[in-house]
């Protein structure tokens, strides 16, 4: 075995110990098993210096200059989802320069660019922008009270198969496909349950199922009738209905109802999930019935599952949704109608 070349901290110590002792270096060498040349730079260096630690050193020379990283940044941000492979291909093809993926995660994350996943948000078109900017301005003074005395309601879709990509699994080289890593989803398949609900800050409506397509004269018979006015006449007074866009919301035979019984809807902005608060807790009531349940076997049960976590749910999270109704506006103003972080 060819002896070695570099001496722990603890070696050094014991090799100036053995030098000044008067043991000769080649015994020193023998006895640490290094090559004796490494005990005389040793040696000189704490002759010179009085110390036995390792000068600092320079390291490897960075092959690119700082307008290089500029570039390789600049083109990072012209495009957010290039891969580190294209980044490298239109960096050589500019530069005539070859760099290494590491070269490309370090020079960015110098300049805290990092890769993570993109947010899916439904798109947006200048109407749509303009449309939500007008409806954050005209509610950006609302308070705790106001927002307090609407009924927020929605839809939602729950299947039996479902995938949450947010799902992480710690696993060693090698395990990707094993069955404890691998989350089995039927994308086509498996049944669904679509529930429709509404809560407001003091309460909330029992979670209903809608069997079949929803049409506007059900929606009157089997949710405006028997939920939404009911709901609305127990709360203050100036209550509003908050709904989106769908089209049996804006059926007819809807409105006509809601006429009659003065029930005033909010103007609500199309394409606005991340204003409505109802559609944080779909995806709470998702991940609980995931993680607090079995595998359920048929629809029926998933039903159960969703209506036993809806109604778990504790009132002052309700409240906490409602209240976040005024950093929803603000946010939304800051980015000109455009997509914020709820």
């Amino acid at each position: 075995m060819p002896p070695r070349t570099k001496l722990t901290t603890l070696d050094r110590g014991w090799a100036l110990g053995w030098l000044q002792d008067g043991v000769s270096g080649r015994e020193v060498s023998r006895r640490l098993g290094v090559s004796h040349s490494v005990i005389q730079r040793l040696h000189q260096r704490f002759q010179t210096t009085g110390s036995a630690v390792e000068r600092p050193r320079s390291g490897r020379p960075r092959c690119t200059d700082r307008r290089d990283d500029r570039y390789l940044q600049l083109l990072a941000l012209r495009n957010r989802t290039n891969t580190r492979r294209t980044l490298i291909g239109n960096f050589r093809a500019a530069t005539n320069v070859t760099i290494s993926r590491m070269t490309v995660i370090r020079r960015l994350r110098e300049v805290r660019l990092h890769s993570r996943r993109t947010v899916v948000r439904p798109p947006l078109t200048p109407r749509h922008r303009r449309a939500r900017m007008a409806f954050c301005r005209n509610h950006r003074r609302w308070n705790r009270q106001q927002w307090g005395r609407v009924l927020f309601t929605d839809e939602s879709r729950f299947t039996l198969s479902s995938c949450d990509a947010r799902i992480r699994a710690w696993r060693r080289p090698g395990e990707r496909f094993i069955d404890a890593c691998v989350q089995e989803h039927d994308r086509y398949g498996g049944g669904s349950v679509m529930v429709w609900a509404g809560f407001h800050l003091h309460g909330r409506t029992p979670l209903y199922r809608i069997r079949g397509n929803l049409t506007g004269v059900r929606y009157r018979d089997e949710i405006v009738r028997p939920q939404i006015i009911p709901t609305q006449q127990a709360m203050d007074a100036g209550a509003m209905l908050q709904d989106d866009n769908a089209t049996p919301h804006r059926a007819r035979v809807v409105q006509d109802v809601l006429q009659r019984q003065q029930i005033v809807r909010m103007n609500w902005p199309a394409r606005s999930p991340d204003l409505a608060p109802i559609e944080h807790l779909w995806g709470i009531i998702g991940r609980r019935v995931r993680d607090n349940h079995p595998p359920p076997a048929d629809v029926d049960q998933l039903f159960r599952f969703l209506q036993q976590e809806w109604t778990a749910i504790p009132q002052q999270m309700l409240q906490n949704h409602v209240n976040s109704m005024r950093s929803r506006i603000g946010e939304c103003l800051a980015a000109r109608g455009g997509h914020t972080r709820y």
